[in-house]
């Protein structure tokens, strides 16, 4: 009796969705805190803005190498078809895996995020991890019925998302009274301007992160070749756009030296907009932002996973599609590794370990442009990168000295990023022995 035909992916997702997933994915509680952070490295008014100005072109110069390997390869699956297909089997199983359960860990944090602020809000919840366990159980049980169902969860917790920051933007300038580049009493900044730039610069590249989120679903889009560098341009000028008015907004309600050194920075803002009522109106925009962010999290895990599956670099199992087009075994075991991370609490010692690989895996991947540029140089191209093989080398340059800056202000998780480097080396090579990766 002949075997049923396994069943694809399907091509369902619009240009809505691909913008929805890169602000979902990208915009989240990290915008409330970076502030803080780059107003004690540059607290004077330009170069506190001209940092967020460079962070969103790095991003745009990464949306440009992407969007042309998108289009040369719309496979889903994220960062790791691109890397496997350029530079081998065992690049690409280093940047799946480290995607794969680095976006787990995501996964948990952010629903812990939105556990705490719920308990917060509603004390009789008590438990956060059955707050966190409910939020990923609600929205795995969504993807399950399928990529449309998906799909339309992501359109609308991104809607509102964005709806929730334009309300926060509007408020700071309609109740706000401050020029906000006015000059304030400064306190002194102790070293040169070029390190305060470079750790600043750091911090901006990762609430920056998530604009590449589209490509996760390459084969699932429709007309890739237009509509993927589309999303991926048009979600960096909306979450630039975005970044850039909330920092103006939070200026035009306190001075840059109010916000040195905060750890939550729209806190202090909210509290002088709303008087007792600031923490309530923050927490409740943060757990909207919050949502869209787990969603787009539950669904772009298991793309890499099924990827990697149907490559042979993972149990072939993984590599299922149910009926509605959701790659569910992959779903079913991505969102049990979030679940484990939260029961465990070890989500936060992860994502800081893997953290080491989040540019390397950019770094691979500008790699990847000049290596299929190179080896294929009359493939087809829907979309070439403009501007390359500058523009490009500039993303890759930069994206090495955001891997060295990283691996030297947070050593300890550096080396332990290459023991799990390490590592994976013979674990790789034992799964070639047995048989399990493809020829």
């Amino acid at each position: 009796m002949p075997r049923p035909a396994r069943r694809s992916l399907l091509t369902v997702l619009g240009l809505t969705f691909g913008l929805a997933v890169i602000i979902g994915n990208t915009i989240g509680a990290g915008i409330f805190r970076t502030p803080g952070e780059i107003a004690t490295e540059l607290p004077t008014f330009w170069p506190f803005l001209s940092v967020w100005i460079i962070g969103a072109l790095y991003a745009l110069l990464g949306a440009n190498a992407l969007a042309e390997l998108g289009t040369l390869l719309p496979r889903s699956g994220g960062q790791y078809i691109f890397v496997r297909h350029a530079l081998g089997d065992y690049a690409g199983f280093i940047v799946g895996w480290s995607d794969w359960i680095s976006t787990c860990g995501t996964t948990a944090a952010v629903a812990i995020v939105i556990g705490e602020y719920a308990i917060h809000l509603v004390p009789h919840l008590r438990a956060v991890e059955v707050v966190a366990l409910t939020v990923i159980a609600i929205l795995t049980l969504v993807q399950w019925m399928g990529i449309r169902w998906g799909g339309w969860a992501q359109d609308v917790t991104s809607a509102l998302k964005a709806l929730a920051f334009l309300f926060l933007i509007a408020a700071c300038f309609y109740l706000g009274n401050r020029n906000p580049a006015a000059a304030a009493m400064e306190t002194e900044r102790e070293g040169s301007l070029l390190l305060a730039y470079i750790l600043a610069l750091q911090a901006v590249i990762y609430t920056y992160d998530g604009w590449s989120a589209v490509v996760y679903f390459s084969e699932e889009v429709k007309q890739p070749s237009r509509n993927i560098p589309r999303a991926m341009f048009g979600g960096v000028f909306a979450v630039m756009t975005i970044y850039l008015l909330l920092n103006i907004a939070f200026l035009r309600v306190v001075p840059l030296p109010t916000l040195a050194g905060q750890k939550l920075a729209a806190a202090v803002v909210a509290q002088h907009l709303f008087g007792m009522y600031g923490d309530t109106v923050l927490r409740s925009l943060t757990i909207v932002a919050m949502i869209s962010a787990v969603n787009s999290n539950v669904l772009m895990a298991p793309r890499v996973l099924f990827a990697m599956s149907r490559d042979g670099l993972f149990w072939r199992g993984a590599s299922e599609v149910n009926k509605g087009g959701t790659p569910d075994i992959a779903l079913l075991l991505s969102s049990l590794t979030a679940v484990a991370f939260i029961v465990s609490g070890r989500f936060e010692q992860v994502i800081a370990v893997l953290a080491f690989f989040f540019v390397a895996n950019y770094t691979l991947s500008f790699t990847s442009l000049f290596a299929l540029r190179r080896r294929d140089p009359h493939a087809p191209r829907p979309f070439r990168a403009i501007g390359h093989p500058w523009t490009t080398g500039l993303a890759l340059i930069a994206s090495v000295a955001f891997l060295l800056g990283a691996a030297i202000s947070d050593t300890r998780n550096s080396m332990y990023a290459l023991v799990v480097l390490a590592i994976s080396f013979p674990v790789y090579l034992l799964m070639k022995r047995r048989g399990v990766t493809s020829s």
